[in-house]
């Protein structure tokens, strides 16, 4: 993928050579990143921009993982995190910092209807692996032994722990058949993706609908009496197939509805809608729902630090309430003084800069900027999103939807092609745009051009003009 403007300088090559002899990177490949000269090792960066050690500037348009959302270089969040670190770096046991009853009662201010108190983590997935622990344990509470099993959607992705992942994925495709057996109790559902729908409709809302009754259905068909609880992003972000694809207004209060009809608790992944990144403070406000557990992370804190946050109503939060009944979980970075301290710098961030209104604005000018560009070529089936989490789902034929095959390596050749413009683009059957919420007009305008460029290069190497 390396395209550089400045040649690799001996210290860029001793730190290559390092990562890629004792760095295990996330989903790459030593060998293949060994031929293609990467990885790329980053030094620094400033709102949309990253610095390699050899000077090289690149655009980062989704920040990360889609995580990054003040934009890079913040230094009042620095500042926090070494003033915390000069006060007090750990918590005792048994004792909880400032900074942690702070930002509890901050996230409880922030999140919808009665949401009101917060289990720390350190990440995405921890959230989401406590939020169905509390579920489960919520029902033994409360003398359902036997309502065990977890609801997720087909094609979400909430994490990679012992739980977490084996919710929602695409079944037996993928990673996670090298862990099997699978977990006890996973049951799957339909997404509410109006473009590659998993259910009949003649239009959006019949989509949603149904989607939403694939839940029901599969409480029926298990019995209410086993069935603990659902768990389902706002909206899917960078997966293969579902990203991005916003839900008709129906499918949330119908999902909250079921929910609420057979004693199954609502949990609602927020670990990257939420923020700001869709044009409200969380996702899920976008349909006045509110859910019985809701998980946060990523743009908590826009991933400076490792922190996340599982935060729950008083229904759930009294069942654990009185002596010899703790929720026993206990994780020795969980309630951290210093991250928490990172992540009430994010959010006096995102407040007093208005990111959430900004990201709504902007949001719609990426989106015409997308409709505009994805009329003009083939390869574009479908653009979608909310705010600045967006998507071009990418296909080989615009009417039957189909995707370029493996063998033509479509994704590596745009990769490369964004690459020698200077952007970070990695597409995954779609093209995700979902830059840090401090982006630009003319940023925007910069990416976009490049897009419509690959776009057109592209197809005419495919023979698609």
């Amino acid at each position: 993928m390396i395209s550089n403007t400045n040649p690799q300088t001996p210290e860029t090559q001793a730190l290559r050579k390092s990562s890629l002899k004792h760095n295990w990177m996330h989903v790459r490949s030593w060998i293949e990143m060994a031929e293609e000269g990467d990885p790329i090792i980053i030094k620094e960066g400033k709102g949309l921009t990253v610095v390699d050690t050899d000077g090289n500037e690149w655009m980062d348009v989704n920040g990360g993982y889609l995580c990054v959302n003040v934009g890079y270089g913040r230094t009042e969040i620095a500042d926090a995190v070494r003033d915390q670190i000069n006060k007090i770096s750990f918590t005792p046991r048994g004792t909880t910092t400032e900074p942690v009853a702070r930002l509890s009662k901050k996230l409880a201010e922030l999140t919808p209807g009665e949401l009101e108190r917060s289990w720390l983590s350190t990440g995405g997935s921890e959230a989401n692996e406590t939020a169905v622990k509390i579920a489960r344990a919520y029902h033994k509470r409360n003398g359902n032994h036997t309502k065990y099993k977890i609801i997720s959607r087909r094609g979400s992705y909430h994490g990679a722990l012992g739980v977490t992942q084996w919710l929602g994925g695409y079944g037996g495709l993928g990673s996670r058949v090298d862990y099997e057996p699978a977990v006890p109790g996973m049951l799957y559902a339909a997404q509410p993706n109006s473009y590659r729908p998993e259910v009949p409709g003649n239009s959006p809302s019949e989509i949603a609908i149904n989607a939403a009754k694939s839940v029901e259905d599969l409480i029926l068909f298990h019995g209410e009496d086993t069935v603990a609880a659902f768990i389902g992003e706002a909206f899917c972000a960078d997966t293969a197939y579902d990203a991005c694809a916003v839900p008709s207004p129906e499918y949330w209060p119908m999902v909250r509805e079921i929910c609420d009809k057979y004693g199954v608790l609502m949990i609602v992944d927020e670990v990257i809608t939420g923020f700001g990144r869709t044009g409200k403070w969380f996702g899920i406000n976008h349909w006045n729902t509110v859910p019985d557990i809701m998980t946060m992370a990523k743009g908590i804190v826009s991933a400076y630090v490792p922190l996340a946050a599982t935060i729950v109503t008083p229904k759930i939060a009294n069942a654990f309430a009185g002596e010899n009944n703790v929720f026993a979980q206990t994780l020795t970075f969980g309630g951290h003084p210093v991250l928490a301290a990172a992540a009430l710098a994010n959010i006096d961030i995102i407040e007093k800069e208005n990111l959430v209104d900004r990201a709504a604005e902007l949001g719609e000018y990426l989106m015409e900027q997308m409709l505009s560009i994805g009329s003009k070529h083939k390869m574009v089936g479908n653009v979608r999103g909310l705010g600045l989490m967006t998507a071009m789902d990418l296909v080989k034929d615009q009417v039957t939807k189909e995707r370029f095959p493996k063998e033509v390596n479509v994704e590596k050749i745009m990769a490369n092609k964004f690459a020698e413009r200077k952007m970070i683009i990695r597409p995954r059957g779609l093209l995700c745009f979902s830059p840090p919420l401090c982006v630009t007009r003319s940023e925007i305008d910069q990416f976009m051009q490049a897009v419509d460029e690959v776009l057109g290069e592209v197809e005419s190497e495919l023979g698609m003009v």
